[in-house]
């Protein structure tokens, strides 16, 4: 039996290999789809696509055009092929916007760009294509079944978004680039005005406003000093009971007494 068994495997390799290319020279298109069918149903994607392929050419125009190009495209999908997926998918609905597969497809375009988006560090074109996609297909469909995932999925996206923009300022903060990093910090809070982060960008913007008036040039002082007074306001105001607060108030009162020493500038 040891041996007869890799006979065996061997002998049903070439029988599947034989039904295959059967199939793909194959001039019968019912023949070839129901091969084809057969290949998708036991998630052998990677046989059914090139006799989907062919299938797409052939069908075009006929009544199950539509079957046919909706299997092709989710066998991409089903295989992990994501970009090719999106692509296939996209393309379904744009060709038979009324079909029963619609809804489907265009969930699963929306998870396309889903599973491509990448980790926080790297591009996110993707994920914010992926929360235009579902948040299209809740209008497209409002009373889907799928409205709480969607939004589940948005908001996980909506957190990598989140997340790399806060990592982004605090490296410039990091880095002691403290113009840049009160730039980006601000940025991030008219972006992300409800973030977790809120208290620490708040106070990390004080933090760089006043490094930056601290070490400024005399002409351009005053101007920083009353930028981290103000940014001393916004923080006082947003979070008054904060642990932080002492070391804030010290901040406030050296930017006050720096304040006092500068003179007015011309025609203020």
């Amino acid at each position: 039996m040891r041996k007869l068994l890799p006979l065996l495997l061997f002998a049903l390799v070439l029988v599947a290999c034989s039904d295959f290319n059967r199939a793909l020279k194959s001039t019968d298109a019912n023949y070839k789809m129901e091969v084809a069918e057969a290949y998708y149903n036991k998630g052998a994607y990677d046989r059914a696509i090139p006799l989907f392929e062919e299938l797409v050419m052939v069908k075009r125009g006929l009544a199950d055009a539509e079957k046919v190009n909706y299997l092709h495209a989710k066998s991409h999908y089903l295989m992990k092929d994501y970009t090719l997926g999106g692509y296939y998918l996209g393309n379904f609905i744009r060709t038979f916007p009324g079909s029963q597969y619609a809804e489907e497809c265009a969930f699963l375009t929306a998870m396309c760009f889903y599973r491509n988006s990448p980790e926080y560090e790297l591009d996110q074109a993707d994920t914010r294509t992926a929360i235009d996609q579902l948040q299209l297909f809740m209008v497209r469909y409002p009373n889907t079944s799928l409205k709480d995932s969607c939004n589940t999925l948005i908001d996980a996206l909506r957190n990598k978004l989140e997340l790399k923009s806060w990592k982004s300022a605090y490296q410039y903060y990091h880095m002691r680039n403290f113009q840049a990093a009160s730039v980006t910090f601000k940025g991030f809070m008219r972006e992300w005005p409800n973030s977790k982060h809120r208290e620490d960008a708040l106070w990390l913007t004080l933090r760089s406003d006043h490094e930056l008036a601290m070490n400024s040039v005399e002409s351009k002082k005053r101007e920083r000093v009353l930028e981290a007074i103000r940014s001393f306001r916004n923080f006082a105001d947003a979070f008054p009971q904060s642990g932080l607060m002492p070391d804030a108030e010290k901040i406030h009162q050296e930017l006050n007494a720096i304040l006092e020493k500068t003179s007015t500038p011309q025609g203020q």
